[in-house]
């Protein structure tokens, strides 16, 4: 089985592997972990099952007016104390949580594959600019931590919207600069396969075809 976050509706095509779509919108690795999204998915994972965890949309913000959904500052094991919705919680950094993640996932027996975050329509201004939040550095500092692939997918969907050109990829983003339509999540997803062919990632085993549009970055 491949767990995958919200463009994994995408994935069946390109995979033999059973696809289970763990996303839920609007979440961050933190609101993730409260709501116990993440032990849900350790409950039901089995050994060999791949884990694809992508967040970093949602993780910013500040804790003097917290949505819930921020982190703590920080790289490692800093720690920041807030009151979410009446309840006293301890909030950890965003590679924190994603560690956690991962280690309990391979004690499960499971690959885990950390990504970087997708990026918003690099065309939006009218010209192409892609400039990686921290997230996208805060999942690879976790991956390296977590002993696990990391899938700099951002800068490979990145390259391949700026392939396509600003008035294709406009019409990727019909409601807003984050959220795409089938037609550009397939992009997306196909983006991610490119980056695990490229990085000789052990899931292109998995994989019905090896042959994805863009290049190796």
């Amino acid at each position: 089985m491949l767990i995958l976050p919200g463009w994994g509706e995408y994935v069946a095509p390109y995979t033999s592997l059973t696809v289970s779509n763990k996303a839920i919108g609007g979440r961050s690795a933190r609101s993730y972990t409260r709501e116990g999204r993440f032990d849900a998915i350790a409950e039901v994972v089995q050994s060999g099952d791949w884990v694809v965890i992508e967040f970093g949309h949602n993780d910013g913000g500040s804790l003097s007016t917290d949505n819930g959904r921020t982190d703590c500052p920080g790289t490692g094991s800093e720690t920041c104390s807030t009151t979410y919705n009446g309840v006293a919680e301890t909030v950890l950094t965003f590679p924190a949580y994603i560690e956690n993640a991962t280690k309990m996932f391979k004690a499960k027996g499971a690959n885990v594959i950390i990504s970087s975050q997708t990026p918003n329509n690099p065309w939006e201004t009218g010209t192409f600019s892609y400039s990686p939040s921290r997230f996208v550095g805060y999942a690879q500092l976790a991956a390296e931590a977590a002993g696990v692939p990391y899938v700099d997918h951002g800068a490979y969907v990145a390259d391949r919207f700026e392939a396509l050109g600003q008035t294709v990829v406009n019409a990727y983003f019909p409601s807003d600069h984050t959220h795409t339509s089938p037609a550009g999540a397939s992009v997306v997803a196909q983006a991610y396969f490119k980056a695990v062919v490229c990085g000789d990632v052990a899931l292109k085993s998995s994989l019905t075809t090896t042959s994805f549009p863009g290049s190796c970055l």
